[in-house]
């Protein structure tokens, strides 16, 4: 597993090289599903999907910044970062949402037995899920809000996925960056195996609490506009004040693939 990049005394350095390059894993949502069939219970590492705002924030906070740099996975969520980095700097990046991912492990990959965690969410949908895919050994928790700011809390979320493995995956889907903190935590302790995804909304969307955007506006890149349409007085700070942040930044910062690695 990739060690996990340290703040320093070198932070002003880091921030003017390190902040401007993402490097983003070569898997497209078929390719991925394979990865994460065969990853196994031997070893741990997590999965983090940059969409427009993580990727705002990856550029702002070096603190984020060192989540990212921890993963194992790093596949890009959103078709309008793909897009504007194939106009701007001719990068063919692919994109694998989490939504979409999320979606796929239910319905190809996890057997019915197969050891699962969920972090977040709440009971009715942990429970839909069991119903729907036949699960018999999904264990849930969801923290309470704000739990991130409270030491005894985390250490719930952290003995909580631990105690539940190995696990074949552990899907977190409490925000951002509250998500990538638990993963990376889970990863410096040493002690789960299986892949940990951070995953969003992913569960609101698979279990019908939150209406996807139809298929053609994924398509195209217009998710975000039918989100914001369905709920503007939370998302429209993100997606029309903190959102066009990202075409400045896609001029002054770089896209770097990664390739297929061997054993993947």
């Amino acid at each position: 597993m990739k060690a996990v990049a340290e703040s320093s005394a070198g932070e002003s350095a880091e921030r003017a090289v390190g902040a401007t390059e993402l490097e983003i894993d070569d898997y497209d949502l078929a390719r991925f599903l394979a990865v994460a069939a065969r990853f196994g219970t031997g070893a741990y590492g997590y999965v983090v999907t940059p969409n427009v705002d993580h990727m705002i924030r990856y550029r702002e906070d070096a603190r984020f910044r060192a989540l990212y740099r921890g993963a194992d996975y790093v596949l890009l969520d959103s078709r309008v970062a793909a897009s504007l980095y194939r106009m701007v700097q001719g990068i063919r990046a692919p994109v694998c949402t989490g939504s979409d991912l999320t979606a796929a492990l239910f319905e190809k990959v996890i057997a019915p037995s197969d050891h699962v965690v969920l972090i977040g969410a709440s009971e009715r949908q942990a429970a839909l899920l069991r119903t729907r895919f036949g699960l018999t050994a999904l264990r849930h928790y969801n923290p309470p809000m704000g739990f991130i700011d409270d030491a005894a809390e985390v250490e719930k979320c952290l003995a909580f996925a631990e105690a539940g493995g190995p696990f074949r995956f552990c899907l977190i889907a409490v925000g951002s960056p509250r998500q990538e903190i638990l993963a990376c935590r889970l990863a410096q302790r040493g002690q789960a195996r299986g892949l940990a995804l951070c995953i969003g909304a992913a569960i609101d969307f698979l279990t019908g609490a939150e209406r996807r955007a139809p298929a053609w506006m994924r398509r195209v890149g217009l998710e975000w506009l039918y989100r914001l349409w369905r709920n503007p007085r939370r998302l429209a700070w993100r997606y029309l004040v903190r959102g066009p942040k990202f075409f400045a930044y896609v001029g002054t910062s770089r896209l770097r693939l990664r390739p297929v690695r061997a054993g993947d």
